[in-house]
């Protein structure tokens, strides 16, 4: 029997998987009805109970609303999964209005619903009609919610607060590193102070922001042999369709495919002089208000950040001092950065980034139970990390 009940967007998504993981390290039964998106660990099966809800495509909104009418009669049939659940995470606004049908259907009035909303869609952001509307939706769906999960507080203020006149229940879980009971070390000195040749510039994580991608190819151009620009991780082709084409256009760009986590962080990260944090994928709004994974992956290995200094990723990178903040976002603002740079610049950031305390950067078990504790006790019994198998990829 479950405790929490998650509505997954992605059950095969690396940072829903980490979620799912990190609840259950703290002795909570958990099980899933879940969506798969096909854009990473195709071949991933759940080692908790999990009832799958079918493929979902990529952006179209209107097409996963219609998928969550056959969904529904799947959660139906399956109604003895949630059984004497106390808690409901879902994940994304189509999967919250699935749980909250699911709990009228299923009579569960005593369940409690958490809305998990680590990106703001730029659908809720429209000033059209359509944006009302979904806004609107949105707004009915968290006066009926009891917590509100969030991964950045630029969500909170600027979106929530600011535009939905939120003033519940809020948990922030930021995107830190989430270990289990992996042993992780931090490196004792920063890993690139006697590196030679170009500054590498890596981006990790997942591959789907065009105008990222346009600045690190401009860069590389402008730069040449000065810099070599390295990817790592899931590209999204339906976002970057043309992604090989521009890496194999520079022979200062390379793309070293998946890797699995936390297991490869350490040797990617070593591996580059500065990290690209910045998301630009929904400039304006949702990309200016997140903090992404990268910044946390990164200082925990002493890499510096590159983030603007305007958005709330280069905010937090200026603020801690976990490396640089651009003016703006062009390649002209990042090669003028990195004309300035010296390579012992590079490694005093190292240094300073690496003093920072573990806790900034990695989200512990005790983190998760403060939050949830007041909507679901814990079950008791002896608290244990299961680890998955196969190993997440990003």
């Amino acid at each position: 029997m479950a405790d929490i009940v998650f509505f997954a967007f992605d059950i095969s998504e690396a940072s829903q998987i980490r979620r799912i993981e990190s609840v259950r390290s703290v002795g909570y039964n958990a099980a899933s009805y879940s969506f798969r998106r096909g854009n990473m660990n195709s071949d991933y099966t759940p080692p908790w109970p999990d009832v799958p809800l079918g493929l979902a495509p990529n952006e179209s909104y209107v097409k996963r609303v219609l998928l969550l009418f056959p969904a529904m009669a799947r959660v139906l049939r399956n109604a003895s999964l949630a059984r004497g659940s106390k808690l409901w995470i879902a994940r994304n606004i189509d999967l919250l209005l699935l749980a909250h049908a699911a709990r009228l259907l299923m009579f569960r009035r005593d369940v409690r619903i958490a809305y998990e909303c680590l990106d703001i869609h730029s659908l809720f952001t429209r000033k059209d009609a359509v944006g009302s509307v979904m806004r609107w939706v949105e707004r009915r769906l968290l006066a009926r919610s009891d917590l509100l999960i969030v991964s950045s507080p630029g969500f909170v203020r600027e979106y929530f607060e600011k535009v939905q006149g939120y003033q519940g229940r809020v948990a922030l879980i930021e995107n830190k590193l989430w270990l289990g009971n992996s042993v992780l070390p931090r490196p004792a000195s920063p890993p690139r102070a006697k590196a030679e040749g170009p500054f590498v510039i890596g981006s990790v994580g997942s591959i789907r922001c065009r105008k990222s991608l346009k600045i690190l190819a401009e860069t590389a151009e402008r730069m040449g042999d000065k810099v070599q620009i390295a990817f790592h991780g899931n590209v999204h082709r339906h976002a970057v369709p043309d992604f090989d084409e521009v890496v194999a256009a520079h022979t200062n760009m390379s793309y070293h495919g998946a890797y699995r986590y936390p297991d490869d962080l350490g040797a990617i990260y070593g591996s580059c002089d500065l990290v690209w944090s910045q998301d630009l994928w929904q400039s304006g709004a949702n990309s200016d208000w997140l903090l992404p994974n990268r910044i946390y992956e990164a200082s925990w290995f002493g890499c510096p950040s590159i983030a603007v200094k305007t958005t709330e990723t280069g905010r937090r990178v200026a603020d801690k001092g976990l490396g640089l903040a651009i003016e703006d976002t062009s390649a002209e603002a990042l090669c003028k950065r990195i004309d300035d740079l010296t390579r012992a610049e590079i490694t005093e950031i190292s240094r300073y980034v690496l003093s920072h305390p573990d806790k900034e950067f990695r989200l512990y078990p005790e983190d998760i139970e403060a939050l949830l504790e007041p909507l679901v006790p814990p079950a008791g019994g002896t608290t244990q990390v299961v680890e998955p198998h196969p190993r997440p990829v990003d």
